[in-house]
């Protein structure tokens, strides 16, 4: 008879599959063991766990069998543990994880889409993305109207035609250039959540990943303006969350083939499962290609993202019993990885199709200008590639001071964030009133970002938990790259952060599911277990309001609402270096 169990935060019961270690659910696989009277047994990420009595520690199972002498089985003898590690989470489609997802959705979007006018006019970098999307939609190419020449841009046009977009069906009025991103960030919000509760098998845990998103004023700030990075950082979670599901269909495909009788120790396609297309490994390429075609800090994402797919398609082969499960990966996947090398590069240059379509955008028709020849296509890609070393050198070379530039290791501290709307010009009913619309973390959240990170590494190599390594993978993408430019004095800004910042979410997100659940047999066998569980979960859950009577204190200078002057002054909690 299938568990359930109830759901903390939102109620209703929850079908709950019996877990491994905390590689599958949120109770080890000692504990699960204990309650159902088989041995227990530790399984730890993408590693095959060795039987009671299968021989010595090192041994693989394909070398004593499909099963040893003592393991429990499941359906077809296949080992029950090796059943847990590869099953994927087969209840996407329950609807009270649905319910909870909707919540969390609405509150994100009513937070997002509420007022998304205010403040008026064009504020920081809109005065360029959301003039250069307008261009786009006029010309196919950025165009300088003040000269009436075309305009040097140095980001790709992707994430401005995906403005334009909003321009088109509601004006070039404030809702128009802004509706776009605050779509993209709602999205956002909707991908952590199923992502997350994929990831950690919780419904709970996904719903709290959403909420802490939803209720972070960088996102906010992001998602009610009119810049690049949003587009970015929705790109890159997208792609990871379809790596994910392809994860879970890459292990239903190897437990569907196992069941139906194939011996993984075979050579060659003897002992690999019939072939099949992994969609949603193309479909994260596709993404991945459209985030760089927003901007080029997407490129770290891509060897990143390349290796998990290696690491987990190596774990499930060793799982199934595969005896070579590296090289075989290796050799397995290269194919697959290398068509979506060609979908990233297809959908990255599919972007500038505007500029390559027309003649009049900048240095289009550089060779023929400078008396080179210019074949129809080969020409055109020769002035592209061109134009990319114009703007390659110019960011490689900003070093301009700005008034709100920062260093990588400020921006989790939250050391300079950006004021993107700033007028005393504004009625509060006090003599002296201030306006601002801050790109600032919600404070609470982001000071735990490090201690969470430090906590994630441990709990990673004490648990062998492949979802740590993917959470710190897609942080290190996002952010370790900054601090080489950061040694050759590079200008740059905390929104350059925008990518890590849901994997961030789910570091947190996946400490708190440690602290509401404890590892090995005690949260069944003994009943101090379910005292810890209670515990943390209150722990928890007081953690996840702070975050929100935090986000609502700072929520005025996060959309520009007019306050009394000192008021304001007293969200500046680190003086000068907020203001």
């Amino acid at each position: 008879m299938a568990s359930t169990t109830r759901n903390i935060f939102f109620g209703g019961e929850v079908p709950r599959r019996r877990a491994a270690a905390y590689d599958h659910g949120v109770i080890s696989a000692a504990a699960s063991d204990a309650a159902s009277g088989e041995p227990a047994v530790t399984a730890t990420a993408d590693r095959p766990v060795r039987p009671p009595d299968a021989g010595p520690a090192g041994t693989h199972p394909a070398d004593t069998g499909p099963t040893g002498p003592s393991e429990p089985t499941g359906g077809n003898g296949l080992p029950s543990v090796v059943r847990r590690r590869l099953a994927p989470l087969d209840n996407w489609l329950e609807p009270w994880s649905w319910l909870a997802t909707a919540v969390v959705v609405t509150i994100a979007g009513v937070l997002r889409l509420v007022n998304l006018s205010h403040p008026p006019g064009l504020i920081f970098d809109e005065l360029y993305y959301a003039n250069e999307a307008n261009e786009l939609r006029q010309y196919g190419f950025e165009w300088d109207e003040t000269n009436n020449t075309p305009a040097y841009v140095v980001h790709p046009p992707l994430g401005k035609w995906i403005i334009s977009l909003g321009v088109r069906w509601f004006g070039f009025t404030e809702f128009g250039w802004r509706i776009a991103a605050a779509v993209a960030g709602i999205l956002m919000v909707l991908i952590i959540t199923r992502t997350a509760r994929r990831l950690f098998r919780s419904t709970t845990l996904g719903c709290t990943a959403g909420l802490l998103l939803a209720l972070d004023g960088f996102h906010l700030v992001l998602s009610r303006t009119a810049l690049l990075d949003i587009f970015l950082a929705f790109f890159v979670l997208a792609a990871f969350a379809a790596l994910v599901v392809d994860r879970d269909w890459s292990r239903r495909r190897w437990l569907r083939a196992v069941d139906d009788g194939l011996d993984p120790t075979l050579p060659g396609r003897a002992g690999r499962p019939p072939f099949a297309v992994p969609w949603w490994r193309l479909i994260a390429a596709l993404l991945l290609g459209c985030g760089l075609a927003v901007k080029w800090s997407a490129l770290w994402f891509i060897p990143v993202f390349g290796l998990l797919v290696i690491w987990w398609e190596a774990g499930a082969r060793r799982s199934a019993g595969v005896r070579r499960p590296w090289r075989d990966a290796a050799l397995g996947e290269i194919g697959w990885l290398v068509l979506g090398g060609v979908l990233i590069l297809g959908t990255y240059l599919a972007s500038w199709s505007g500029w390559l379509l027309t003649d009049g955008g900048y240095l289009r028709h550089y060779r023929a200008d400078n008396g080179m020849s210019e074949a129809p296509v080969i020409g055109a890609l020769q002035n592209l590639w061109h134009y990319h070393t114009q703007a390659y050198g110019f960011h490689s070379t900003l070093e301009t001071e700005h008034r709100y530039q920062s260093w990588p290791w400020q921006w989790l501290l939250l050391g300079r964030p950006v004021a993107f709307h700033w007028t005393d010009q504004t009625a509060c009913g006090a003599p002296s009133c201030a306006e601002e619309v801050l790109l600032l973390g919600t404070p609470l959240l982001w000071w735990s970002f490090l201690p969470a990170l430090a906590a994630l590494v441990w709990l990673g190599i004490a648990r062998r938990d492949w979802r740590a390594g993917a959470i710190l993978a897609g942080v290190a993408a996002g952010l370790l790259p900054w601090f080489y430019y950061a040694a050759e004095g590079r200008t740059m800004f905390s929104f350059y952060t925008a990518p890590a910042l849901p994997f961030l979410v789910l570091a947190v997100t996946y400490v708190l599911g440690a602290i509401v659940t404890p590892s090995g047999a005690t949260a069944v066998a003994d009943p101090a277990g379910n005292d810890r569980r209670l515990i943390g979960a209150v722990v928890a859950g007081t953690y996840v309001l702070l975050v929100a009577v935090c986000f609502a204190y700072f929520y005025p200078i996060f959309v520009g609402e007019p306050l009394p002057y000192d008021d304001w002054s007293a969200r500046m909690w680190l003086g000068g270096r907020w203001i």
